[in-house]
């Protein structure tokens, strides 16, 4: 006959990466970036290189066990928590442990919430930093993969190379003049309706992609809205 108690715990996902810099709100960097960011570098969807890849996991580690050494040598066991899927077959797991190793090492006495935000510092370099990431299947455009990976960021809508993580192309949101979305595909125009290029992608993420381009779009409408009126004041 008590009343059960609950505790609850509450989790934001930043959705519009805008203007996200690592380092100027050092708690959002601890509680909600570096958390939200770390995944999407573990599926392998940035492009990156051995070395970054190596310094990156070096910081994970530290982040999750701090200046223990004591796991140091499991670290062949745990790539799959520190490393790119995409590049942890690209050396030894013995050469992956002594290149982790000795980043380690070299950020000695780094705390672990001082660790997040390193690591988002060197992500925040790529152009695919604060990006969200679709998986795609498309067939109307040839010049392209028929399976893409869709990165939606400030930047507008880029197309990416599934397995190089080359950037075939952005397309800036100025130059989206319409979409739409179903449970079963994303569409979008780039350029005008008559002479643009069309791109109809299969996936099941279509209106979390619908969403997120209204959003953006609806922001960048909306501070060009707000120049305009300082202008005329």
């Amino acid at each position: 006959g008590t009343t059960p108690h609950f505790t609850y715990q509450v989790f934001f996902m930043k959705k519009l990466w805008t203007n996200t810099v690592p380092g100027k709100d050092r708690n959002a960097d601890i509680i909600f970036h570096f958390h939200q960011e770390l995944p999407k570098l573990l599926r392998g969807y940035h492009r990156c290189t051995k070395d970054e890849a190596a310094r990156l996991a070096a910081l994970v580690y530290r982040v999750r066990f701090g200046e223990s050494k004591a796991e140091l040598a499991h670290i062949p066991t745990m790539l799959r928590d520190l490393i790119p899927a995409d590049l942890a077959k690209a050396q030894s797991t013995n050469d992956w442990k002594k290149v982790i190793v000795q980043h380690y090492n070299q950020d000695a006495g780094t705390s672990p919430e001082d660790a997040k935000i390193a690591f988002l510092k060197v992500i925040y370099r790529w152009p695919t930093f604060g990006s969200a990431f679709f998986e795609v299947k498309q067939t109307t455009d040839p010049n392209y993969p028929e399976h893409l990976l869709i990165a939606i960021n400030k930047q507008g809508v880029s197309l990416i190379h599934p397995v190089s993580k080359e950037i075939l192309v952005t397309n800036p949101f100025t130059r989206i003049s319409n979409w739409s979305s179903g449970n079963t595909y994303f569409h979008m125009t780039i350029g005008n309706l008559v002479r643009g290029s069309k791109l109809l992608c299969e996936t099941s993420l279509g209106y979390k992609m619908d969403d997120l381009l209204t959003s953006y779009i609806s922001l960048m409408l909306t501070n060009m809205n707000k120049q305009k009126t300082l202008r005329i004041k």
